[in-house]
């Protein structure tokens, strides 16, 4: 039996710098619960209007120091991809609007509880919405993962709104991201740039109105301001390890993001836990852990198959070789 032959020693280091940025990524999404408060007073629609403002700044900032706007250029010359990306920006508005509000109204275990069953949402669009055969460990963990809705729809005494809510739209965001296929850095520049005039008119009617928290103390305005280097920065380090990170350790490094949010809303601050929502929790991982079995084993038969594939390519060269006189 032929051992696996190691990769080599340059894409090993690439993928140690990715799976490190990966976790970075991770990592930071984990801690947003601990940043949007400290952004209060504003609401969390002012947030979210500061958030897309700041971040198109800073991805513009990105842009001209890496002489990189030529990918801007490129995607808005396709129709398709811009049509698409303004359907991205909605979608990604709903999620970060949505988890502002949860995170600054007590709702941090319930919000995590949507990112815990979001690989299961992608899972389901797949084979909704592209074709695609779902395997039977995968029909499983969406079986139960629905049972777990059930349950949680129980033990909150309602439907669990605001997880499927951010479930449902970072799955519609991430099916447009896979149907565009536009380089990272061009395509949150142009999503945040559909929003910048709506973010204006907003910013602007909160300011005739008296509404607006911007400018009335340093320490919140530079927070605020921060919003898009706090938004840009994990979604960079993302695009970093994902080009260096095989899928599977991808799928599952994903669960670092919702396992600190849990953390931080149930011990940080305190949020109830009845019996009921853990045994729904509870439900959800033992779906999450059927769902990282079958992505393990299917990742394990592709490289055994690509392996397989190599060693019978290079048959051929090795056998004229030792006939060679």
């Amino acid at each position: 039996m032929s051992r696996p032959v190691p990769a080599p020693a340059p894409q090993r280091s690439a993928e140690r710098v990715g799976l490190l940025m990966g976790l970075g990524a991770y990592g930071l999404w984990g801690l947003f619960p601990l940043y949007f408060p400290l952004l209060e007073p504003a609401s969390a629609l002012e947030i979210l209007a500061h958030r897309f403002l700041w971040s198109f700044v800073f991805m513009a900032l990105v842009l001209t120091i890496t002489r990189s706007w030529s990918k801007v250029r490129a995607t808005m010359a396709d129709r398709r991809s811009m049509v698409l990306l303004a359907g991205a920006t909605a979608f990604i508005g709903i999620n970060w609007g949505v988890y502002i509000w949860a995170v600054n109204t007590g709702n941090v275990v319930e919000s995590s509880l949507g990112y815990f069953i979001n690989p299961l949402v992608l899972v389901l669009f797949g084979t909704l919405l592209l074709g695609e055969r779902l395997r039977r460990l995968q029909w499983v963990a969406v079986g139960i993962a629905g049972l777990a809705v059930v349950v949680l729809t129980a033990g909150y005494g309602r439907l669990p709104w605001i997880a499927l809510t951010l479930a449902f739209s970072f799955g519609l965001y991430a099916l447009v991201k896979k149907l565009t296929r536009v380089d990272p850095q061009a395509s949150l520049t142009i999503e945040t740039a559909y929003a910048v005039p709506f973010t204006l008119v907003y910013l602007g009617w909160l300011t005739a109105n008296g509404g607006l928290t911007f400018g009335a103390e340093l320490g919140n305005t530079l927070l605020l301001m921060s919003a898009g280097v706090v938004t840009a920065v994990p979604l960079l380090l993302f695009g970093g390890a994902a080009n260096r990170v095989p899928l599977s350790a991808m799928g599952l490094l994903q669960y670092l993001t919702p396992i600190l949010q849990f953390t931080i809303g149930v011990f940080v601050f305190g949020e109830d836990m009845p019996p009921a929502r853990w045994a729904g929790f509870v439900i959800v991982w033992i779906a999450l852990a059927v769902f990282t079995v079958d992505l393990l084993r299917h990742s394990r038969a592709q490289r055994s198959a690509r392996a397989t594939q190599e060693t019978a390519a290079t048959a051929p060269i090795t056998e004229g070789v030792a006939e060679t006189p």
